[in-house]
Order: structure tokens, then C-alpha cells, then sequence
């Protein structure tokens, strides 16, 4: 597997007014990757406590964070780097409005986009199951298979 531990990282599966709430993957714009929003765990933090603090770091936004409803791993076979996403079910506290100047203070997050069902087969979203998941929230929880990254 390589000399890495697994990376084990919460995302927020929010849907406000339709749409669903997405974020650039990689810093800088490197790539045209979307995924919802949310980061590694902080050791000693509790998974919804870690995901209201990711999602308030990439977008500003306060949350609630529901069931979770997806799983997802991914892995670099180069570079032995191997992550595990944990997906809640969140809903906004709040106003849902993202400041055009919002910062997030790692730079990773530089592009916020709000996608209706009929958005995502133009856009590039990982993982796969995302919006199936989102758009129906009657889906129990679903594994994603384990894939190789990409960018």
C-alpha cells in the first residue's frame, strides 16, 4: 500500500433551493475537479465537529450536519496516498449567500458552484455516486468503490 496511513476526511452533501453545493479539488485551479465541500480530521475532533469547521473554513457557510449517506475511497497507486471520504447529509444554518471575497484559509478552495441534478453530467464531479446520493435522499448510505485518483 506504501508508506502512508490512510487519510480519513468528512464532506457535506448540502442541497439548498435545488441545487447542490460544490468545490474545486485541488489549490489553485490545477484542475477542473469538483466535490462537495469539507476536509481531513483533526485528531480529537468528532466527525460532524470537523466538518462544520471545514465547511466554514471553504465557504463561510454554518451547517448542520445530518446521517451520513456515503462512503467514498480513493487512492494515488504512485505515490501510495490513500483517502477515505466520509459524506453527511447537511443543511445550512442561516444564509446560504457565499461571499464573492470568501477566502479559505488554506487556498486549497478558490471556486464555489451551485449545481441543479441537470448541471452535474456537464460538470466533472467526483465521486461518481455524489449527485445520485444528493438528489435522492431517500438513498440509504452507499459505498463508492475504491478508485485511483484523478485530476
Amino acid at each position: 500500500m506504501g508508506k502512508h496511513a490512510v487519510r480519513l476526511a468528512t464532506r457535506a452533501v448540502i442541497v439548498h433551493d435545488g441545487r447542490l453545493l460544490l468545490v474545486n479539488a485541488w489549490a489553485n485551479g490545477q484542475s477542473r475537479l469538483l466535490c462537495a465541500p469539507g476536509g481531513g480530521i483533526m485528531p480529537g475532533t468528532s466527525l460532524p465537529d470537523n466538518l462544520v469547521r471545514e465547511v466554514h473554513e471553504e465557504t463561510g457557510l454554518t451547517i448542520t450536519v445530518g446521517a451520513p449517506c456515503l462512503v467514498n475511497e480513493f487512492h494515488d497507486p504512485r505515490t501510495g496516498f490513500h483517502q477515505v471520504d466520509l459524506f453527511f447529509r447537511c443543511s445550512i444554518v442561516g444564509s446560504a449567500e457565499i461571499s464573492e471575497t470568501w477566502q479559505d484559509p488554506e487556498r486549497i478552495v478558490t471556486q464555489h458552484v451551485w449545481a441543479g441534478e441537470t448541471d452535474i453530467p456537464h460538470l466533472w464531479v467526483k465521486p461518481d455516486s455524489l449527485a445520485r446520493v444528493a438528489f435522492s435522499a431517500e438513498t440509504p448510505a452507499i459505498y463508492d468503490a475504491f478508485e485511483e485518483i484523478v485530476k
